[in-house]
């Protein structure tokens, strides 16, 4: 849900983010390792090669320094001057934006052969981790006694602004964020250094890069080039600079040594990376929620979407460009969501977890001390979903409005401007408060109408309203009680004529009428406006709502995950949140089906057999072809398979974010770079097996042979190290 704050002063769009420790666990469930806890996640034992403080070692220089945090992705260094490398749909939505129908780098892709003819990727900053420190006792002291479920969030998520904002004072060369590893349980200081400069300097075709497209997404075997390199760049002094002429290639404390060799099955391999979110610590209740609502509810709603988005691109190139991030992810997500609600239904998993919750239960019953403190526990988290299944389609509904209606979403912008202006007391200063902060709104509305097409915003904005006038008892919303709007056909005709007589409708419009002065903006009201404020005035009431079982919920957590470390008699790792983790394991294939068997290693002629079809999503360049039937694979072929090995399948344990994160092998040398999971793999964030659970990665070897024989790259290999 996206909520612009506007101040007297500044308008400014803030991001939140939810992303330790004494944790210890060495078992296949519970592979992602806090940077504190690698001397007891049995590396050694597993086939490191390198001592573990070579990974990290607080105050020396270690692998997890040449890491970065690369927009939503991982990635990392692998040159002296700031080159990294990452994923190709990790940097998808910079090259959507460096392109046009004229210079379409997206379908064409892009080679900087100098530092000169590197361009700027919008929208990616890198956030590296200089260092982290437990908070929890200050964060927990301050909301012992608090027994209000609102004031308790409301103190916490405080005091974490306030740490954070103290380390930056501290420190003003680094951003800090309070990072909670366990709900209401442990919370974490981060600190990082950001960099804002950052330049595309090689990426493949969309043919190479998009390989199988959404055919193959989440599918084993698979045959992808998801691959980039982008720089980091600095401010001559050394310091974080928005992209600038005068600025220079980041030089980091560490960068990764490239093993052209690439590695075998069954070779141990590691990962580091920014892991986005799991959640293998909550009771059957979410999983249940996740199963009924969240999951076929967003997955339903994103088909929709990515449908009137389609029909809109046909043909239109220029659209096409423009809805194309906005598109790759929905599907990503939609069929990410499938896959886990086939994994929930496979593994019964809610059931699983109400046997496991009954057990709990029966722990703290059978010993008098537990069931004095945590006796009502099991109750109150039983309690708790009841009311959150009760306005579940509300609050999915609420959840996906802004993101899913532009229109709305500018409305908002423009209703939040709108309400700032008119508190301020005079016209003199309501002109002057304008003058300061239009050029701000306007390039939050920029960002916005950059995937805007108004036929597409109609049908979903349809969609929506129809979805809202079937919910019942508590999850009906007051605002379809109007008559304007109070029957599906109403609905549909209020929505395509409010959104055609619009002046946000067309940006140049907005930008030249509505924006003009500060009375054009005081006088200016529509149909769309209207509406967006009475739905947002419901929404504020729910999210209070919300909010206050958000604190209950912070308690219970909390509680839950203390009783079951007491219960199985260990420390949990915490689920990812978005802070750096290692994860390790082998190179190995997987049984997904009886009497099927899926080797780890696949190959260019794989990608030739798949080019056989009649699906678009495998065409291929000519050039793969030509160089595979000449043999030409330079020194980057398998031995045993006769070819170039393009992807890799592995056991590690990987999820959202780990995205461009390298694979490194037991000398910490990197041999691939993870992009995906198998697709019964998704259910990952919910449990991890090792039966099942499968991380797939582009091979070295397949990145360098197209840098060298397919695109000449040469300038790549040459600063890699990489000897013809």
């Amino acid at each position: 849900m996206i909520k612009p704050a506007i101040r007297k002063a500044l308008l400014c769009s803030i991001l939140l983010g939810f992303s330790v420790f004494n944790f210890s666990a060495a078992i296949p469930d519970e592979g992602m390792f806090p940077l504190s806890e690698l001397n007891r996640a049995g590396l050694k034992k597993a086939g490191l090669k390198i001592s573990e403080k070579d990974i990290y070692n607080p105050g020396h220089i270690g692998l997890v320094d040449a890491l970065v945090r690369v927009g939503g992705c991982s990635g990392s260094f692998v040159s002296s001057s700031g080159l990294l490398i990452t994923n190709h749909h990790c940097a998808f939505s910079a090259v959507q934006l460096a392109s046009s129908p004229e210079f379409n780098y997206l379908k064409n892709g892009f080679v900087a052969n100098s530092t000169e003819q590197e361009i700027e990727a919008q929208g990616l900053t890198i956030r590296i981790t200089e260092s982290y420190k437990d908070v929890s006792e200050e964060i927990l002291k301050a909301v012992t006694s608090i027994t209000d479920p609102i004031e308790r969030i409301n103190i916490i998520n405080q005091k974490r602004v306030e740490i954070a904002r103290q380390a930056e004072l501290d420190n003003p060369n680094i951003k800090a964020e309070v990072s909670e590893m366990f709900i209401g349980k442990s919370y974490v200081l981060f600190r990082y250094k950001t960099i804002e400069d950052v330049r595309l300097v090689y990426v493949p075709r969309q043919d190479i890069g998009e390989f199988g497209g959404e055919t193959d997404n989440w599918v084993w075997p698979r045959h992808t080039g998801d691959f980039s390199f982008l720089r980091a760049y600095v401010a001559p002094d050394g310091s974080s600079a928005k992209y600038a002429k005068e600025n220079v290639p980041y030089t980091p404390k560490k960068h990764l040594t490239v093993n052209p060799k690439g590695v075998e099955e069954n070779d141990f391999v590691f990962i580091l990376g920014y892991p986005g979110r799991t959640f293998r610590h909550r009771p059957a209740q979410y999983m249940d929620y996740q199963q009924r609502f969240l999951l076929p509810y967003t997955s339903d709603l994103y088909d929709f979407q990515n449908q009137q988005m389609s029909i809109a691109s046909k043909d239109n190139v220029a659209t096409e460009l423009a809805l194309a991030t906005r598109i790759k992810r929905n599907a990503n997500v939609m069929k990410n969501y499938r896959g886990k609600l086939k994994g929930l239904h496979n593994l019964s998993l809610v059931e699983a977890k109400e046997n496991e919750d009954r057990a709990l239960t029966q722990f703290i019953n059978s010993k008098s001390h537990l069931k004095e403190k945590y006796g009502t526990l099991m109750n109150d988290i039983d309690e708790h979903y009841k009311q959150v299944f009760e306005v579940a389609n509300k609050e999915l509904w609420f959840n996906n409005f802004y993101s899913s209606v532009s229109l709305m979403r500018v409305a908002h912008t423009i209703n939040s401007f709108k309400d700032a202006l008119l508190k301020q007391n005079g016209e003199k200063i309501q002109q002057e408060f304008f003058a300061m902060n239009v050029e701000q709104v306007k390039r939050q509305l920029d960002e916005i109408y950059a995937s805007y097409n108004l036929q597409v915003d109609i049908n979903i904005g349809q969609r929506m309203y129809e979805d809202a006038l079937n919910f019942t008892g508590a999850n009906k919303l007051n605002y379809f009680n109007n008559k304007i709007v109070a029957t599906p056909q109403n609905a549909e005709n209020f929505v395509a004529t409010a959104y055609e007589k619009s002046k946000l409708s067309n940006q140049n419009t907005l930008y030249t009428q509505v924006l003009k002065d500060f009375q054009s903006l005081k006088s200016y009201n529509d149909e769309i406006l209207i509406a967006q404020k009475e739905i947002d005035e419901e929404m504020q009431l729910f999210n209070k709502e919300q909010k206050r079982r958000e604190g209950v919920l912070n308690r219970l957590m909390g509680d839950y995950v203390a009783v079951k470390e007491l219960y199985q008699d260990k420390n949990f790792v915490p689920d990812a949140n978005s802070t750096l983790r290692l994860t390790f394991g082998n190179i190995k294939g997987y049984n997904p089906v009886d009497a099927t068997y899926m080797k780890p290693f696949t190959t260019v002629k794989g990608i030739l057999e798949k080019g056989n079809s009649d699906n678009e999503e495998f065409s291929y360049p000519e050039s793969i072809k030509n160089a595979w039937l000449a043999k030409n694979f330079g020194a980057y072929a398998k031995k045993d398979l006769n070819d170039v090995p393009v992807n890799i399948l592995y056991n590690m344990d990987t999820t959202g974010g780990n995205s461009g994160s390298p694979i490194m092998n037991a000398h910490g040398e990197l041999i691939g770079v993870n992009f995906d999971r198998s697709y019964d793999a998704t259910i990952n964030d919910f449990a991890w097996n090792e039966d099942y659970s499968r991380s797939i990665g582009v091979d070295i070897r397949y990145v360098l042979w197209i840098a060298d024989k397919i695109d000449d790259a040469q300038f790549i290999l040459k600063e890699m190290g990489i000897k013809k």
